[in-house]
């Protein structure tokens, strides 16, 4: 074949044609949609599972008010753990926020010693024990011996006596420092300081124990 001559191809081997008018025939048996099937899968599993009893269910305040009691086999009735039920001091004690402003009003530069006082004639019954130790110990800190004859600091001894199971360590060594400090002489104070320290001997450091010697 010579460059130019025409290109003759075959009859069969050219595609053949499709007819598009001709009718197209399906199946019609078609699978059952995805819903069915998990809808039959879930009744045979049901099936195979024992009963679920029916429960109706009570409305709330019949389930507060008549909740059976939890019985023991013994036939005793269980006694829950409970909490610690709070003294009557924690309980007139003022919040935890209250009680941060106060102790930053007591350690505070500009505070004295006749503030100090003030604040804790004022609000003093709502001190927590913390509180209380560092009253004792700034009046004995910035005050010295002027104020051992204050009744404002008879009335603090008095309220740190009365809550001296509470004292921690720093708080006990505190409190012994600021009245031995103030020369406030109180028997029945430093006894009751004596005797909280030798229960919780084994926590103080050095410096609690140079303060409480002091």
């Amino acid at each position: 074949m010579a460059f130019g001559d025409p290109i003759f191809r075959s009859a069969s081997r050219s595609p053949p044609r499709r007819n598009y008018g001709a009718p197209v025939f399906r199946s019609t048996s078609r699978s059952p949609p995805r819903r069915e099937v998990r809808r039959e899968r879930r009744l045979r599993e049901r099936s195979r599972s024992p009963p679920r009893r029916d429960v109706v269910p009570r409305p709330r305040w019949e389930q507060t008010s008549q909740r059976p009691s939890r019985r023991e086999p013994d036939g005793s009735s269980e006694q829950r753990e409970r909490r610690p039920a709070r003294s009557r001091e924690e309980q007139r004690e003022a919040p935890r926020w209250q009680q941060i402003a106060w102790g930053k009003e007591i350690t505070g530069r500009n505070a004295s010693v006749e503030s100090i006082l003030r604040l804790f004639e004022s609000d003093g019954h709502q001190f927590s024990v913390r509180n209380l130790a560092t009253t004792a110990h700034r009046v004995g800190k910035f005050g010295g011996r002027r104020f051992h004859s204050d009744r404002r600091l008879e009335a603090l001894a008095e309220a740190c006596r009365a809550r001296i199971d509470a004292f921690n360590s720093q708080s006990l060594a505190n409190a012994a420092w600021g009245f031995a400090k103030a020369g406030f002489t109180n028997e029945r104070l430093f006894q009751a300081i004596a005797v909280g320290a030798s229960g919780k001997i084994a926590t103080f450091n050095s410096q609690d124990m140079a303060n409480t010697v002091w």
